[in-house]
């Protein structure tokens, strides 16, 4: 980032020379793309998970910087709250046993950090939002001692010019104010990549916008926030709100937010990255010395650094990633709609769901996206949010024409899950991991169980058995973390914990 980072601030050349620069990469990104510069199919899929740490007590722990100096692996990063952490699986390909590859390597890394976090009187704990963040925990003195996340924060704070406010309407309601993006590291997920060929993006990209209401739906796990039960996944409508630059007159005038769905399908990478310059002012218009334009006639891969720091400020759920790896430029998917969690099977058995449903979806003859209009995924997208597991959703009726609303979990069982096997098989991935990770998938659609549900009735019998709200989210937070560490899947937990009758 830069001596613009320490330093702290822009003045109006800085500004005027980013967007000058974003039309060159904007530029660059379509030579490259008329050039066919791009990497040949490789089937490499990533895996980020954002994490908590919370004490034996269920509380939160604001010591990421001693646990990340403990742990002291490039695989475990920082994120934006001083109780997360964020853990980074290297690519993998898709193929035969890598589903039980990615569950290895996460049991491993996870146990790890888990040990170098008890040294800090810490644990680590996967899950959408901790039950028992309180809104003095964000604040923006708990903001990680890092130079961009105190710009980002500055920046956008500057450009709404007020308070942020939170207001959400589930089964409770809160309501709210922050003066910073504090209440955004709430906010854990797993961010899923796939690489694809430009030729492949677009029906990569809007299978993964089709089926994001799906993902949510079964994978939901963040009902609570600041001690109210809210949405089943309650993270998109407080990461919308938190990092909202709009005040209400511009949000009356209709401009678009920066946490994102969208609001089409689109025929290529491309689309995505020009509205991005064309919606979304600057937030760190720090520039790079690169000239991309000048780089590409020279033969070279430039790297668009202003276009890929831009990008990673407007916060859609499916996002376009550029990047360049040993000299050669590729395109990815990156699907940012799952919370993290419950577990580490629960976590692959996502990522297969996901990885076989784009698959098979994208290589349909008659796509879904020509046959659902993208205001119905929208639609879609906030039913499952607010419902979970118990959510229907508009989706084209099977062989005839038309969209009917069917329960999610028929939905699922019935016809996704079939097509996501298909997928997998296509990926060339080994059978038994197949059925064993999709199976997780089933379980929870056949018994309408998911990590939101499980929180929300444990919960519940907590309060039944006569403790205090407070006493029962950490009561509740306490038990995940136990179950979490054992591993079975979620579908499989007992509602209720030890000693109060549950």
């Amino acid at each position: 980032m830069g001596e613009k980072v320490a330093a702290g601030g822009f003045d109006l050349s800085d500004r005027q020379r980013y967007r000058r620069k974003l039309q060159q990469c904007l530029a660059g990104l379509a030579r490259l793309l008329a050039d066919k510069r791009f990497d040949r199919p490789r089937n490499l899929m990533g895996l980020e998970i954002e994490l908590n740490l919370a004490g034996a007590d269920g509380m939160p722990r604001m010591v990421n910087a001693d646990v990340l100096s403990r742990i002291a692996s490039s695989d475990f990063q920082t994120e934006l709250g001083m109780f997360n952490l964020e853990v980074n699986i290297a690519p993998h390909r898709l193929d035969g046993h890598v589903l039980d590859q990615l569950a290895e390597e996460l049991r491993t890394g996870l146990g790890y950090a888990e040990r170098k976090a008890s040294e800090a009187g810490s644990g680590i704990v996967m899950i959408g939002i901790l039950p028992t963040l309180g809104e003095d925990d964000l604040v923006s003195a708990n903001l990680s001692d890092v130079d961009r996340y105190t710009l980002l924060n500055d920046q956008i704070v500057a450009a709404r010019g007020e308070e942020f406010t939170l207001d959400i309407s589930g089964v409770e309601s809160l309501s709210c104010t922050s003066s910073s993006i504090a209440p955004e590291s709430a906010c854990t997920s797993v961010q899923l990549h796939l690489q694809v060929t430009p030729a492949r993006f677009a029906d990569v990209w809007n299978a993964a916008q089709a089926v994001a209401a799906v993902q949510v739906a079964v994978g939901a796990n963040s009902p609570f926030l600041f001690g109210k039960e809210l949405w089943r996944e309650s993270r998109p409508p407080l990461f919308e709100q938190a990092t909202d630059t709009r005040p209400p007159e511009l949000r009356a005038q209709g401009v678009r937010p920066r946490t994102w769905f969208g609001e089409r399908w689109v025929d290529s990478a491309y689309d995505l990255f020009e509205e991005n310059l064309r919606y979304y002012p600057p937030l760190l218009p720090i520039c790079d010395d690169e000239d991309p334009l000048r780089v590409l006639d020279d033969g070279g891969v430039p790297g668009l650094r202003e276009l890929v720091l831009h990008n990673g400020t407007v916060y859609r759920w499916n996002r376009p990633v550029y990047g360049v790896v040993d000299g050669v430029p590729h395109l990815r998917v990156e699907n940012r709609v799952l919370p993290a969690g419950p577990t580490v099977a629960d976590v692959i058995a996502n990522a297969a769901f996901y990885y076989g449903l784009v698959r098979a979806l994208a290589e349909e003859a008659r796509p879904v996206w020509s046959r659902l209009p993208f205001e119905a995924a929208h639609r879609n997208f906030d039913t499952a949010c607010r419902y979970g597991i118990d959510a229907e959703l508009e989706w084209p009726r099977p062989g005839r024409g038309g969209v009917t609303t069917v329960p999610v979990v028929k939905l699922v069982r019935d016809e996704l899950l079939p097509l996501a096997a298909a997928g997998l098989d296509a990926w060339n991935i080994e059978p038994a991991d197949r059925d064993r990770y999709l199976g997780i998938i089933e379980e929870r659609c056949r018994r309408r169980i998911n990590g939101a549900s499980w929180q929300a009735d444990t919960f519940h019998r907590a309060r039944e058995a006569g403790l205090p709200r407070d006493a029962a989210l950490a009561a509740t937070t306490r038990r995940y973390s136990e179950l979490m560490r054992e591993g079975r899947p979620v579908h499989t937990w007992e509602v209720g914990f030890p000693g109060t009758g549950g």
